[in-house]
């Protein structure tokens, strides 16, 4: 297996008594020592057993994270920051025992700057709380991993998903960041201007750091106009080599494509079992265009005859909102399906991203791969920006299973990156692809990060275990 042991006992450490007693005088009954929340906080959606931390503290307000940073520090106890729980490689972890600091309950909206079409927000917003206080504006965000997840942890792990290919990724859609440092201290990252040429670019320095430089307490991002008309299709074709030279060929031709997610035909089949969709079961476009009427429309035909010339069948429309919602909301419950295909299963989701020619490459090798084990499993993504997942259905108390599908996972990742790819389009590293960071990016690259670590929290207690070991 490629990541190290959730269970690193010798690491663990008892929260200390007077740590304990500091914490509940400050905080009250918002820091629990009870099991149940305990556990609560000690798992994600990763196939890692359950490892939770030893109390948890909801905080308020970004003075509070700076009060549990100090008595941490001081201590020299580990701190995690908890969102939703969403995550998929062990972010949150608490392979070294410590505290949690949920931030759920920082869940405001602090200010809508319709004129200059920005947001601040607490990093407890959910993606969809936002996007529904928003509707009254014309405005949206259009960063949509799928879960709904919490906007500080969708900057931890540097989050894109569906809109992506035409809006980027939360790299790109933040503009200014609060953060409490590992001494304590308080620092906003930027201003609102669109850009800035002003020294050390901090703010996507903490974008995808996992919680390991700093808590993210506040953002602001950009937001953009509601398109003036948005339409979906779907579209299902005979393999999955001719669906994907669609996308390729739609990409390479600059139509302005707002998604396009690949689905295999096992994914369909579980969608439709789940959400009670008729859905054709084959490899499977679905597409949204986003702009004017027109725009919209010659975007569509464009890329419905792209579809045709590559063996494109039963193209169908969904211009009402209640048909597009309909639509994605079974894509976006594709993972959840997923997991019924095998109750009582862990999912290891890879999310391997390759530049935008090698795609089909990537992805018929993948189907190769995955054909080699002895469970379910499906291939499905954002193929517009070159993101795909694999899903593998395992047994997590059969040793052999679980041996299997990691060996076929790193298979994967390692195709990726012999295409110029990366081990992770959207996940983050967490635990689970330690060891693929330092096949990607190298040892000297893997040194430099250490020192940006400690120099940041050279006490290591800001979500230790995570990204690289820090001893080398």
């Amino acid at each position: 297996m490629n990541h190290p042991s959730p269970f690193l006992s010798e690491l663990r450490r008892p929260l200390p008594p007077a740590l304990a007693q500091a914490l509940a005088a400050r905080f009250g009954e918002r820091f629990s020592v009870a099991s149940a929340v305990r556990e609560h906080h000690g798992r994600d959606e990763s196939p890692f057993p359950p490892t939770p931390p030893e109390g948890v503290v909801f905080a308020h307000s970004t003075q509070e994270v700076a009060d549990l940073v100090a008595l941490c520090r001081a201590h020299r106890y580990p701190l995690i920051a908890f969102g939703a729980g969403s995550s998929l490689e062990g972010h949150l972890l608490a392979v070294q025992g410590g505290i949690s600091v949920d931030l759920s309950q920082m869940n405001s909206i602090l200010a809508v700057d319709a004129d200059d079409l920005t947001v601040t927000v607490q990093a407890g917003v959910l993606r969809k709380q936002l996007n529904e206080q928003l509707k009254s504006t014309g405005l949206f965000f259009p960063i949509d991993p799928g879960a709904d997840a919490s906007i500080g942890g969708m900057c931890a792990t540097r989050a894109s998903g569906t809109n992506a290919v035409r809006y980027g990724t939360m790299r790109e859609n933040v503009l200014s960041l609060t953060v409490v440092t590992a001494d304590g201290k308080v620092i906003r990252t930027a201003g609102r201007a669109k850009k800035s040429s002003a020294g050390y670019d901090l703010t996507r320095l903490f974008i995808g750091s996992e919680g390991t430089l700093g808590i993210i307490t506040e953002i602001t991002l950009k937001l953009y106009p509601l398109p003036e008309a948005m339409s979906a299709a779907v579209v299902n074709f005979p393999t999955m080599a001719a669906a994907v030279a669609t996308v390729i060929q739609t990409i390479q031709l600059g139509v302005p494509i707002a998604r396009s997610e690949f689905l295999c035909e096992r994914t369909i089949r579980a969608i439709n079992a789940h959400s009670h969709t008729t859905l054709r079961e084959a490899p499977t476009l679905f597409f949204e265009f986003h702009g004017t009427e027109a725009s919209a429309r010659e975007q569509a035909e464009l890329v419905q005859q792209i579809a045709r010339d590559h063996g494109g069948q039963d193209f169908e429309w969904a211009s009402r909102p209640e048909d597009r919602t309909r639509l994605w909301n079974a894509r976006h419950n594709a993972y959840f399906a997923c997991l019924q295909v095998r109750p009582g299963c862990r999912a290891i989701s890879t999310d391997t991203c390759v530049p935008i020619s090698r795609l089909a490459d990537s992805i018929t090798g993948a189907r190769a791969i995955l054909d080699k084990g002895n469970f379910p499993t499906m291939l499905l993504g954002h193929v517009g920006d070159g993101n795909f997942h694999a899903v593998l259905l395992i047994n997590p108390d059969d040793p052999v299973e679980v041996e299997q599908a990691e060996r076929l996972n790193d298979e994967i990742v390692r195709l990726a990156l012999s295409m110029d790819g990366t081990c992770t389009g959207e996940h983050g590293i967490g635990l689970h692809k330690i060891g693929f960071l330092v096949e990607e990016v190298g040892d000297d690259a893997i040194e430099l990060m250490r020192r940006i670590k400690l120099a940041f929290d050279p006490d290591n207690i800001l979500n230790p275990g995570k990204i690289f070991r820090l001893e080398a």
